[in-house]
């Protein structure tokens, strides 16, 4: 069974690089095949419960792996005949539509987890149940008979927009990073970051925040990038000096900053490009400022706590040394700058990332030869091509199934009408009022964020929330930034914070304890969204004209990124309680107050936050040199 399970996860990849190369099959019949690959892999894979045997498929494990290919293969043969009928239901639809639902919502529970299928079924009971509704919540109902049909038949629901684009962007970003990974790419960013990073104050734990941005621009899931920096990074934070929440915590904090790092920024970023109709190159362009300040801060915070704790660096000598590195490795390099080269000329992300990744195989392949040549050992092998075709798709079968049972959500928000009565309930709640508003969405982004998958929380509040916001006058770009932001730090927000606890679990700390702490290393992430939802220029956005971005000219965003800069400094001494030496408590309560009036930059503001910053910098030095005469 391990070979006819890899069989598949190879074929399933080979399917994709085909259809990338040569033209997606049609909708139907694209969405529906990835489906049948996704949930048969989905339940061989993973046992129905934690305690059953990883080692022996179950009987039922196989009949459902079985029953997936015939209820889905049955779109797969039959979709002219379906569309020809116009909206008539036959028995077999029916039946087959009703165990669609259940296998989806069955093989998301095993691969996700409970909290997107329990979501799901809410939606489905209220779409049934809509006269009995309270107030603004109310419609007419459907038949049962009627939401299966719009559910399984249509590209309204479990074969949407969301299973559409894991069937065709996604799945290749993904595939794009399993073959880095194989070519050693992961290693090097960490080498590299170690020699840029090592001799600093906070030496290994700014490794950890360098690297994982790297890393995290291409793999997309926050855990994922914890567990594999983290395994290297967070000894070496212990080994210094810092505790192990803390240790744990900076690693969650960073790895989950790549999911809104360009080129990739993880699945979210395809599908909002096919939510707004905006050209994922835009979005990548307008996302980049605000990643930047996310990873400022968290660098700040991480150097201020390591002056506080008198940390010294790794010496100079002891480190890797960048030339040697970029010397014999920088030609890995190039696959990420060829995916942006690629995007920049026009070609769509299918394509793009189709091109990288032969890039990648092509010059791994020639690395490998030289190496042998020099070493004598092959450093990429037919092995490794077969098992980054294996790893891709293994690792898109969460998101596959994600974005199947968020499907069906999407599907009961267009049937009944909920997005829009959403909207307007969030509207009248925060009567009128933006800030309001936005506290309201950050919140609903974050709870939700908490139990979905950062793609499934996007895909609810894209057609919930966003409109919102749109009313208030924010615009499409900003507002969708906004949720994918607050979904994507809802991986490190206790109570279920997956990739503060998975960095918990390899330093050794107490899972809530580096939850919390995560939180506070990336408290700028909460602060961001605020500023470019007030001021869009500093997502380099003036307004967005239905798909059509307009772009302001970098020099006329200066002013609003150097006032979120300095938003960030006076929150990272404030959070920190240091910036030349320990803050007083009125130093610290005036830090946070500047950083919290720089939400909504402006002259007043800005010149405040100043101030504050300038005067308790040079009170710091002055006390600091007091106690350096009086040690003296």
């Amino acid at each position: 069974m391990a070979i006819v399970i890899s069989a598949i996860a190879i074929f399933m990849s080979l399917f994709h690089l085909y259809t990338a190369a040569f033209g997606t099959l049609l909708s139907i019949r694209q969405r529906s095949l990835h489906l049948i690959l996704a949930f048969t892999l989905g339940f061989l894979l993973y046992p129905a419960f934690k305690k059953s045997s990883k080692v022996k498929i179950a009987i039922t494990d196989y009949l459902l792996a079985a029953l997936s290919i015939v209820v889905f293969g049955y779109l797969f043969v039959n979709f002219e005949a379906i569309a020809l009928r116009g909206g008539t239901v036959e028995t077999m639809d029916a039946v087959f539509g009703m165990l669609a639902i259940l296998i989806t919502l069955e093989v998301t529970r095993r691969v996700v987890g409970p909290e997107l299928p329990i979501v799901a079924i809410i939606f489905l009971i209220y779409a049934k149940f809509g006269p009995y509704m309270p107030g603004i919540l109310a419609h007419r109902g459907f038949s049962w008979e009627r939401i299966v049909s719009h559910m399984y038949l249509t590209t309204e629901g479990i074969l949407g927009i969301p299973i559409g684009v894991s069937a065709t962007f996604v799945f290749m970003f993904i595939l794009f990073g399993a073959f880095l990974d194989k070519t050693g790419v992961g290693k090097f960013f960490i080498d590299l970051a170690y020699s840029l990073t090592g001799h600093l104050k906070s030496g290994p734990a700014m490794t950890a925040v360098v690297a994982s941005g790297f890393m995290g621009s291409i793999s997309g899931s926050s855990v994922a990038n914890t567990v594999t920096t983290g395994a290297f990074t967070i000894p070496l934070m212990k080994k210094i000096g810092y505790k192990p929440h803390f240790a744990g915590a900076v690693e969650a904090a960073a790895s989950t900053g790549g999911q809104i790092m360009p080129p990739v920024m993880g699945a979210a970023a395809f599908i909002m490009a096919e939510f707004t109709g905006i050209p994922y190159i835009r979005i990548i362009a307008a996302a980049a400022i605000p990643a930047f300040l996310y990873y400022f801060a968290v660098a700040a915070i991480v150097h201020l706590e390591a002056s506080r704790l008198g940390l010294k660096g790794i010496p100079r000598e002891q480190l890797p040394k960048l030339g040697g590195i970029l010397k014999k490795q920088g030609y890995l390099f190039i696959p990420l700058f060829s995916i942006v080269f690629f995007l920049i000329q026009g070609r769509t992300p299918l394509l793009a990332a189709f091109y990288s990744i032969v890039i990648s195989v092509v010059i791994a392949t020639i690395a490998s030869i030289v190496s042998w040549k020099v070493y004598g050992k092959f450093t990429f092998t037919t092995k490794d091509l077969i098992s980054a075709l294996q790893h891709g798709a293994k690792g898109s079968v969460s998101v596959a199934c994600a974005c199947a049972c968020a499907g069906m959500i999407v599907g009961v928000v267009t049937l009944t009408g909920l997005g829009l009565r959403i909207a307007e309930l969030i509207v009248t709640l925060a009567q009128g009022k933006l800030i309001l508003t936005l506290l309201f969405t950050m919140v609903a982004s974050i709870i939700l964020g908490m139990g979905l998958p950062t793609t499934a929380k996007y895909i609810v509040l894209a057609t919930m929330a966003v409109p919102a916001l749109i009313k208030l006058d924010v615009n499409l770009m900003s507002a969708h930034l906004f949720i994918l932001y607050f979904g994507v730090i809802a991986d490190i927000t206790p109570p279920v914070a997956l990739a503060a606890y998975a960095g918990a679990g390899i330093a050794g700390a107490n899972a809530m304890k580096t939850g919390f702490q995560a939180v506070k290393l990336a408290l700028a992430a909460f602060l961001v969204p605020y500023i470019f939802a007030y001021n869009s220029n500093l997502i380099l956005v003036k307004e967005v004209i239905d798909t059509t971005v307009v772009f302001v000219p970098f020099l006329t965003a200066v002013p609003v990124i150097l006032s979120s800069i300095l938003g960030i400094l006076c929150l990272a001494s404030g959070v920190s309680q240091y910036m030349i030496t320990k803050n007083k408590v009125y130093e610290t309560i005036l830090l946070l107050v500047a950083a919290i009036s720089l939400l909504n930059p402006g002259i007043y503001s800005d010149v405040f936050g100043l101030v504050v910053f300038g005067t308790i910098y040079f009170l710091q030095r002055k006390r600091s040199k007091e106690v350096i005469e009086m040690t003296a």
